[in-house]
């Protein structure tokens, strides 16, 4: 049985633009490539780690202007050394908020304009690559 709950209240830098008040969502994945190190007289396929993977993902309501969404979005375009630093509930980092670093994603692309009458801009984006750190001190 859970003896704690979590309401999600994630904070999202990209760069040093802090995008939470206008992030809707985030999934973070980590982990890392599988290399098969299988030898013969082995039973089964054996692995070790190789290089990491990182994969965040964002929904973010789109806005316009110096240090907005579209803004910082296309100044990170297509560069490959971008940094993002998340945390699942505030700035403070702990064993119970653990910050994460990603440095060198990529964003690869994304829809600068997505209009409906009567609905507010959504812009879904996927960075990847780069290397991760986690910090709880």
């Amino acid at each position: 049985m859970a003896t704690t709950t979590f309401l999600s209240n994630a904070t999202v830098a990209i760069g040093a633009v802090d995008v939470s008040d206008q992030c809707q969502s985030v999934t973070l994945t980590v982990g890392f490539d599988p290399l098969e190190t299988t030898a013969m007289g082995d039973t089964g396929h054996i692995f070790t780690k190789g290089l990491q993977t990182v994969h965040v993902t964002l929904t973010m309501f789109n806005s316009y202007g110096t240090a907005e969404i579209e803004a910082t979005l296309w100044d990170v375009l297509g560069d490959g050394n971008t940094t993002l630093t998340i945390s699942p509930s505030g700035t403070t980092e702990s064993a119970s908020n653990p910050e994460y670093t990603i440095t060198n994603a990529m964003l690869a692309g994304f829809t600068p304009i997505a209009s409906n009458v009567g609905e507010l801009s959504m812009v879904n984006v996927t960075f990847t690559g780069g290397t991760f750190a986690r910090d709880i001190t």
